[in-house]
């Protein structure tokens, strides 16, 4: 009796009836909690900002916050202390908190980077690359119903895109469904008064749609 392979033969086909091999699953995603995500950050070497950090800067304030607020990276007191804005861009941050009638422990503060760069420069590509599961993971756990990217580099992170923040500041944008306010960094304000009018314009912005889902 032929066997299929021969009946395939005999027809000048060939044996074409072998099965495919099932493409193998991408690697998923650490799914972290808030202890093995605080203890990744603490221990990571992803990149070589670990060689030259004080530590591992991961965030603070209301892990079930309805607002979350994303900078770029820590500066030198922010590496010292291990809690995001506590310098003077923060202590900026704090006053714009206070004045939406909100407090810094209501709201939840991370940045793109969780290590300081050297002399307080712009993230490399490859650095955000190797962070960037880290924030994933803290919208994730925190679930935010509105995100306020503080200065270009959070913006461009957040939204895909390399347009001016002029430009960002004045769209309606979303990150994975979740509304995103895009402002000025506190440090801009710090270096140019001229920015806090309209950064506070973006503020009321945010405010209203606050307001609004309450």
């Amino acid at each position: 009796m032929l066997s299929r392979d021969d009946v395939f033969t005999e027809l000048g086909i060939g044996p074409v009836w072998r099965l495919r091999e099932t493409p193998a699953s991408p690697p998923s995603a650490p799914a972290y909690t808030w202890d093995t995500l605080a203890d990744a950050v603490a221990r990571c070497t992803a990149c070589k900002l670990s060689a030259t950090r004080t530590q591992g800067v991961l965030g603070v304030g209301d892990r079930n916050a309805d607002w979350l607020i994303i900078g770029e990276a820590p500066g030198a007191d922010e590496d010292a202390k291990g809690e995001p804005f506590v310098g003077r861009a923060g202590q900026l941050l704090n006053k714009i908190i206070v004045a939406m009638k909100l407090t810094r422990e209501e709201v939840y503060i991370a940045n793109i980077l969780k290590c300081r760069p050297p002399q307080n420069r712009d993230p490399l590509p490859a650095e955000v690359e190797c962070c960037e599961a880290y924030l994933r993971s803290q919208i994730k756990l925190i679930q935010p119903k509105y995100i306020c990217a503080l200065g270009r580099v959070a913006a461009h992170w957040l939204l895909k895109t390399d347009a001016p923040l002029g430009t960002l500041r004045t769209g309606n944008y979303t990150y994975e469904g979740i509304p995103v306010v895009v402002t000025y960094h506190p440090a801009a304000l710090l270096r140019n008064p001229a920015f806090k009018v309209p950064c506070w314009e973006d503020m009321k912005k945010l405010m209203a749609l606050l307001e609004n889902a309450g």
